[in-house]
């Protein structure tokens, strides 16, 4: 790698090239970041490895499929996502990533707001855009800096605007496809301004032409129970914490939860002296203990999650936790650890708020519906995708299933074709990846809807 330079300019940078998000991005691709948002747990770190299986035509556009393992604390979550090829932001997948999928979306990939395939930017461009609030500032390519991170060591062109007075950072290389680092923060008219979002490249590989993820197991997913309430109102609360260190400000529903649904939490932690001063940098964690208030307790959030404890930078949380306690009355208590930054031990003792919340009767789930897809109709499209049956007794299958209500189509309107049973090429590339798990069920769906509507498949 060659030196960075240390000029430095106000908008624009000694260096000729262009970049957009996803250039240069190629089947076979591997990426390994380190990365959090504000709207995921208020940027809570987890990791998330992508590798670039290839395209993938959904309805007619092609898209790139990446297969994607998600580690969360004690959680690896496996699925995929679709990426355009404009603009490589996810736009489905599998429902278990969708969280993951949003903060993707919304920080590595966030600059393709401004710098897409059809709109790439000139790194000597005195500016890229500005930042969509009022008094927004100008996104600057600010600097060439030499970066190390733990991928490597990369030359960059570091990306700059100021928010709340700070100054966001996202570093960028010529012809590699996602930012190599980044640091920003939310925007904030007084006070301090939380994190964003930051990620940085942990690894990268190109050719990768067997799937990574393998071997690679999925933990359980903790499931809901069906008829949970939707709609409810929320309990506020507004106390002191035992001896007097923090007031907190609690809402929380809905006010009888049942076992098996979610309780929403809002926490506000705020300065006891000043109540419209929010503290920042709280290291805190939700238990369930018993009558007696014993420690360990029973449950601890933090935990349950493969953390020490939870982090709130603002002070302000949103979150939700499952209830598995028994009918009855549940003591829930807001630990808080302390004030101080993610890795340092805070120099204060503990102090906590206790809450009482009775808690419902179990949640019985009404029966679900018979299964819309037998599972046996995969090995026949996987046959079709390997050309071991023909086209007509693909189409003939379906339009069976089709007819006795095995398979439940969407309503669609049918097309004025022959019926002539010439399916397109990308029909058979989707029924191989749904043969293989690698696409969802409502993903094949919409390609037997497209056969119908454009007359290939007539349903009688």
């Amino acid at each position: 790698m060659s030196p960075a330079l240390a000029q430095i300019q106000s908008g624009g940078v000694n260096n000729p090239g262009t970049w957009y998000v996803g250039e240069g991005l190629k089947q076979g691709d591997y990426f390994d970041y380190k990365l959090c948002h504000v709207d995921y747990e208020e940027c809570s770190e987890f990791e998330m490895q992508i590798w670039i299986e290839g395209t993938i035509k959904v309805g007619t556009e092609d898209k790139w499929l990446a297969q994607t393992v998600v580690y969360d604390g004690n959680k690896i979550v496996k699925g995929n996502m679709e990426l355009g090829k404009i603009a490589p932001e996810p736009s489905g997948g599998s429902s278990e990533l969708s969280v993951y999928r949003g903060a993707f979306k919304s920080s590595i990939v966030w600059l393709s707001a401004y710098a897409t395939k059809d709109t790439e930017k000139k790194f000597s461009a005195p500016s890229w855009g500005k930042i969509a609030n009022i008094g927004g500032e100008q996104i600057i390519p600010r600097a060439l800096e030499t970066i190390s991170v733990p991928a490597g060591t990369y030359d960059t062109v570091r990306v700059e605007w100021k928010t709340g007075g700070i100054q966001s950072k996202v570093w960028v290389v010529d012809d590699f496809p996602f930012p190599i680092k980044a640091n920003t923060w939310t925007h904030v008219s007084s006070g301090r301004a939380p994190q964003e979002y930051r990620f940085e490249l942990l690894d990268y590989k190109e050719n990768v032409n067997s799937n990574p993820f393998t071997g690679v197991v999925a933990t359980p997913q903790e499931q809901v129970v069906a008829g949970c309430p939707q709609h409810y109102d929320l309990v506020t609360l507004s106390h002191s914490t035992k001896d007097g260190q923090y007031l907190i400000d609690l809402k929380y529903g809905p006010p009888d939860p049942a076992t098996g649904c979610k309780i929403e939490w809002f926490l506000e932690f705020k300065n006891k002296y000043h109540e419209t001063e929010f503290l920042n940098l709280v290291q805190y964690d939700i238990f369930v203990v018993d009558e007696k208030l014993t420690l360990p307790p029973i449950r601890s959030i933090a935990k349950e999650e493969g953390h020490d404890f939870l982090f709130s930078e603002s002070g302000q949380v949103h979150t939700t936790t499952v209830v598995k306690e028994n009918p009855g009355t549940a003591h829930y208590v807001i630990w808080v650890y302390g004030l101080a930054p993610a890795n340092v031990v805070p120099s204060t003792a503990p102090d906590f708020l206790q809450i009482d919340i009775p808690i419902g009767g179990k949640i019985t789930p009404p029966p679900g519906p018979s299964l819309n897809i037998p599972t046996w109709i995969k090995n026949n499209a996987g046959w079709w995708a390997n050309d071991q049956i023909g086209d007509s007794d693909f189409v003939s299958g379906i339009q069976y299933l089709i007819n006795q209500g095995i398979m439940k189509i969407p309503v669609t309107t049918p097309g004025s074709g022959t019926g002539s049973n010439e399916i397109p090429p990308w029909i058979k590339n989707n029924a191989g990846w749904w043969a293989s798990g690698k696409i969802s069920d409502n993903d094949f769906v919409q390609g037997i809807q497209y056969l119908i509507k454009n007359g290939i498949m007539k349903i009688g």
